[in-house]
């Protein structure tokens, strides 16, 4: 490895759906390794015996391929650094913490988790912060207890001695960070079970695979301190760290679900395209120099830079996200939509597998139509439900009839009516010429003539493209619904 290598690491715990803060990591770890011709490292933490699964874990990797954030080294593809899942790196960390304990920045302790939580609660109850010291922790280690311990097999927990004394950190978001002397005491790094406690791990973990830039969400700045002192304590040069901004709901509270889709999963549930998630969560935080929105991730690569990564909590806000999307929907071949859309039409019972694929030139037709006003991919089965779904339009609607009592109106639809009855042809510039020609004879006030037209055929007096629509639901459909108005 060139030692000037930038090396980055998106780390999740496999305990759950990927969310927008953890992609938003993701991407901005991806994005400055990428900058910087390093390499994407994935890490699996999963000492989280109790609620790691390795169904989350697929799911996890499952997410980050479907954003096409691939990495260079990780579980699943092996790499120099290895193994990256943290319940295969157990005998290292074991290791680690007893070259601590033999260098003597550590030491065993043979406690019991109450007794741990019985000195907490009388340092509080005496008025005291609740830090450990070794002063504390050493007086159970006496020789009855040990030989005690080793009998029923037990393993002391291993505390690392925290140095008293001021932390400074240069973080390349938050700026310069104190962390004041007496701030924490002694902690654990290594449980009686022999797993590690999470920063010990991570510190472990991003020596050992050699990562240069830590840029992972504010929420974890409380955790650097430890981490500062692990450091430290293997004589080991820190990372780059840089903690982004938490990302918030428009209320300002805390992103939840009660603020749209989060997670990875609900995005592709809702027809999202990774490229529009990737380029809205790029936003959250970091800025275009020329204050662009629209951007190709090769473009955010080449622009990308931590100093134009803004401190300030980001909003998510998923109308924002939704109109990024409709415009690189827009920017598709219908071809392709036609494809994305498939499975979104199929699952609403619109079509059958043989109808979607017998009718492919129809339903490219019903998705061009409706593209103008489409975001997301799940929004097509509702939007084209006007060309399938036989409506009864409500002529009694007192707006119809006003519209329809204008000028002009009655004639002009029958007219047309009358037009299309008489021709076998139907195409939209068909469709066109027949509608100019009933304007023409019958000579209608435009808007109320347009209205009820609409009214008559999709009972709303709103929609897609008029003549297209008119098209797609096609001429025995269209001659039906004029039937169905009396005195026409």
């Amino acid at each position: 490895m060139n030692s000037n290598e930038v090396r980055t690491r998106f780390a999740p715990s496999p305990t759950g759906y990927l969310h927008v803060g953890g992609v938003r990591t993701a991407l901005f770890n991806y994005l400055f390794s990428k900058k910087n011709k390093g390499k994407f490292v994935l890490r699996v933490e999963d000492t989280d015996i109790e609620r790691s699964t390795k169904e989350s874990e697929n799911q996890l990797i499952s997410s980050l391929k479907w954003l096409k954030l691939d990495w260079d080294e990780g579980p699943d593809i092996g790499g120099n650094y290895g193994p990256y899942r943290q319940s295969e790196r157990l005998e290292i960390y074991q290791q680690k913490a007893r070259e601590l304990i033999d260098n003597g920045k550590a030491y065993e302790a043979y406690i019991s988790s109450e007794e741990i939580e019985k000195i907490k609660n009388q340092l509080l109850s005496e008025g005291k912060p609740p830090h450990y010291s070794y002063e504390l922790i050493s007086k159970y280690n006496t020789n009855e207890r040990i030989k005690k311990f080793k009998e029923k097999g037990l393993n002391p927990v291993i505390f690392l001695k925290m140095p008293q004394k001021d932390y400074e950190l240069d973080d390349k978001i938050k700026g310069k960070v104190i962390f004041k002397k007496g701030s924490i005491g002694d902690f654990i790094i290594l449980r009686s079970n022999g797993i590690p406690t999470y920063n010990f791990a991570v510190v472990v973990d991003d020596v050992q695979m050699k990562i240069t830039h830590v840029i992972r969400g504010d929420d974890h700045l409380p955790n650097t301190l430890r981490q500062m002192a692990i450091y430290e304590a293997f004589e080991a040069k820190m990372p780059v760290f840089a903690h982004v901004s938490m990302i918030l709901g428009p209320d300002g509270k805390k992103l939840s679900k009660r603020h749209g889709a989060t997670s990875v999963e609900e995005f592709i549930n809702q027809g999202y395209l990774p490229e529009a998630v990737l380029n809205y969560l790029s936003l959250l935080g970091w800025s275009h120099p020329e204050g662009k929105e629209i951007i190709e991730i090769s473009e955010i690569i080449d622009n990308f830079t931590l100093d134009r990564v803004n401190s300030s909590p980001a909003i998510f806000d998923e109308t924002k996200l939704k109109w990024m999307n409709g415009q690189y929907l827009r920017k598709k071949p219908l071809e392709e939509i036609y494809e994305l859309a498939k499975p979104f039409v199929l699952n609403s019972n619109l079509l059958i597998p043989e109808q979607y694929l017998s009718n492919k030139k129809w339903v490219i037709k019903a998705i061009e139509t409706i593209l103008p006003s489409l975001e997301i991919l799940s929004e097509i089965p509702e939007k084209i439900e006007v060309f399938l779904k036989d409506y009864v339009p409500d002529t009694n609607d007192s707006e119809f009839l006003e519209y329809f009592s204008k000028s002009g109106v009655k004639e002009a639809i029958k007219q047309f009516y009358d037009y299309i009855k008489e021709n076998d042809s139907w195409d939209p510039k068909t469709i066109t010429d027949n509608l100019k020609q009933a304007m023409k004879d019958s000579k209608p006030q435009k808007k109320p003539f347009y209205m009820s037209l609409r009214k008559i055929l999709t009972d709303s007096f709103h929609g897609p493209d008029l003549v297209n629509t008119i098209y797609l639901i096609g001429r025995n459909r269209v001659l039906d619904r004029f039937e169905r108005v009396k005195d026409l």
